[in-house]
């Protein structure tokens, strides 16, 4: 990430009665550009859940499908899970139910046609120490 850019907003950040709204995946990358990388590790949070359905050989090909259209289409992971007898596509890593909702709203306004099957989740997430 540019150094200019975290400067820019930082600066926004401090100033009163302004707050700036970012993806989970920004506040990670300002971090890194200001600290440096650090590790990955494994918390309660919550994932945009778009897909799940329990055909066998039928869910997992929609679940593979499902993610590589996606995969380079949107700014978030996205997780193939399969949780006998389930097949689930989960998209991000996301802190606070708050964060996943308005990626949600953001997701099903690109892709319309997901809504129905689109709901936030608890799960396990990959988030940087």
């Amino acid at each position: 990430m540019n150094i200019l850019l975290v400067i820019i907003l930082s600066v926004f950040d401090s100033i009163p009665g302004v707050q700036v709204l970012q993806d989970s995946t920004v506040s990670v990358l300002m971090e890194e550009a200001m600290y440096g990388k650090k590790e990955l590790v494994t918390i309660d949070g919550f994932r945009v859940q778009i897909y799940s359905a329990n055909n066998q050989q039928k869910s997992k090909a929609e679940a593979l499908d499902l993610e590589m259209r996606l995969k380079d289409r949107i700014s978030q992971t996205v997780y193939v899970q399969y949780q006998p007898p389930f097949w689930k596509v989960r998209l991000g890593d996301f802190r606070t139910y708050d964060e996943a909702k308005e990626y949600k709203k953001i997701f099903v306004q690109q892709f319309p046609h997901l809504r129905g099957d689109t709901y936030i989740v608890r799960d396990k997430i990959q988030v940087k120490q």
